[in-house]
């Protein structure tokens, strides 16, 4: 099949598309962008190879598109918070907790964040892309043309800096 037929079953099709992944993502402004998602990439694979069942590949593709977003939105609620140990987290200040506790915090934060400048231009990317945008190992390594290896192996290494820095840092309790 070629582009044109591409638009005429995308016409048709569009509205039912729309449904499906709005009942995937429960929101119809991210369904929305992955109709459009899926129009380009289902064009683009029709410039690469023919497509004998435009259909069910138009929503196939939808769908991934879909369940790759939800994945992906998973991975992101995930943050750093998940690899502290509970001990350390006791020891981060509640809210209008003492000024000595605050003031610990802070140069905690400020300590963290001078450990984190020293890692390599790579390992910050790393750090960046798997803790505040929660890529997994597979897109990282990708992204910087390395293996998933080096990828989890750099990102153990900055996790153990940050952890011996936390213990360093920590009150005794």
């Amino acid at each position: 099949m070629t582009i044109s037929n591409l638009d005429s079953v995308f016409i048709n099709q569009r509205t039912p598309l729309l449904r499906t992944l709005v009942k995937i993502v429960k929101n119809a402004s991210i369904a929305e962008e992955l109709v459009q998602e899926t129009y380009l990439r289902v064009a683009r694979s029709l410039r690469e190879k023919p497509v004998d069942h435009l259909e069910p590949f138009l929503f196939q593709t939808g769908r991934n598109l879909a369940l790759d977003h939800l994945r992906r939105e998973r991975m992101q609620s995930r943050t750093m918070l998940d690899d502290v140990p509970d001990a350390i987290m006791q020891a981060v200040p509640a809210p209008g907790s003492s000024s000595e506790d605050s003031l610990h915090a802070e140069r905690l934060l400020q300590r963290l964040g001078s450990a984190l400048e020293q890692l390599s231009e790579r390992q910050q990317r790393i750090f960046i892309l798997s803790r505040l945008h929660g890529q997994g190992y597979a897109e990282i390594a990708a992204e910087l043309g390395v293996s998933p290896s080096t990828v989890q192996k750099e990102l153990k290494l900055i996790m153990a800096l940050c952890m011996t820095l936390l213990d360093r840092l920590s009150p005794p309790t």
